[in-house]
């Protein structure tokens, strides 16, 4: 439990926001951080491993790509009035979870955040979440790869794109 309901990431600095033994699922997320939004990046590390699932630019996992406030309501990503991101995408981990933001601006940033999870028992069919983040810019072509080298069995869930 948090004392303080937010925290000052400095510029540079890596802060874990999560470390969770498990096995369990992550089932909801609230976040809001202040800054710019492509400098706050967010990374997800199921069952100790060294390289994350997910890799994506805070407001880019919230589906914010133009970095500023667009109301989204979806059933896995919600925003809300005041850049309140929520996520709601099911999170299985079977060993651990660890969630960490660096910010790489030049200036700090502050994070108000919550992350709601539950231990239990993680079905052996049940598939981790991975996200990373791409960009292109300026675009060269009309060719664009929305994925590529996907191993193993598993779901496609969809693509966010901001384009303009």
């Amino acid at each position: 439990w948090k004392v303080n309901p937010y925290i000052v990431i400095e510029p540079g600095q890596t802060f874990t926001l999560a470390n969770i033994e498990g096995p369990g699922a992550i089932q909801h997320i609230w976040m809001t951080p202040t800054g710019n939004w492509r400098f706050s990046i967010l990374r997800f590390y199921w069952d100790d491993e060294q390289n994350p699932s997910i890799e994506v630019p805070v407001g880019d996992f919230f589906g914010m790509g133009w970095g500023e406030y667009a109301q989204l309501n979806s059933l896995a990503v919600t925003v809300n009035p005041g850049s309140a991101f929520n996520s709601y995408w099911t999170m299985p981990f079977r060993k651990r979870c660890r969630i960490t933001m660096e910010n790489i601006a030049a200036e700090k940033m502050n994070l108000y955040y919550q992350i709601d999870y539950t231990l239990t028992q993680v079905p052996e069919d049940a598939a981790y979440l991975h996200a990373q983040f791409r960009r292109s810019n300026p675009t060269k072509g009309s060719l664009y790869t929305l994925v590529d080298g996907i191993k193993g069995k598993g779901h496609y869930v969809g693509t966010y794109m901001a384009w303009g």
